[in-house]
């Protein structure tokens, strides 16, 4: 199966969770990513729901690798902003090597977010969002 968005939108939050398991790290990306919401994922509502989150609130990220920092686009306008640090450090999901998404020390609006990140296919990565170290959902990103 072809792991792109499509793919990633109809497999359950368990089949996600499997996937990100299996998956090493890979490089700190640089430049822009287009983004995916994976809300309800694996139901008739998931497509809709990343549609409207891509619309009104969140676009994607764009990555100054090198210099370990993203600014998320966010709002109709795609504004960078909400900025994280960017490194390599063991999951909380199973204590293997991720690329984490740090808010804490950047963001006064997301500083109890941490991403975490693994490549899944050339230029194409799964993320799980965790609110105060609980996860609560997954995220795609794919690289040009």
């Amino acid at each position: 199966m072809a792991i792109d968005v499509a793919a990633l939108l109809n497999m359950s939050p368990a089949q996600l969770d499997d996937l990100f398991g299996k998956s090493e790290a890979g490089p700190i990306p640089d430049g822009p990513a287009r983004g995916t919401a994976l809300i309800k994922p694996g139901s008739p509502v998931s497509d809709d729901l990343a549609e409207a989150v891509k619309l009104f609130v969140w676009q994607g990220k764009t990555f100054d690798g090198p210099h370990g920092v993203l600014r998320n686009r966010i709002s109709t306008l795609g504004i960078n902003a909400i900025v994280a640090e960017v490194y390599k450090t063991p999951s909380l999901f199973d204590k293997k090597e991720c690329i984490v998404l740090d808010y804490s020390k950047t963001s006064l609006v997301a500083k109890w977010i941490r991403d975490e990140m693994r490549l899944i296919a050339p230029k194409r990565y799964l993320g799980r969002v965790y609110w105060d170290n609980k996860p609560c959902l997954h995220f795609a990103l794919e690289f040009d």
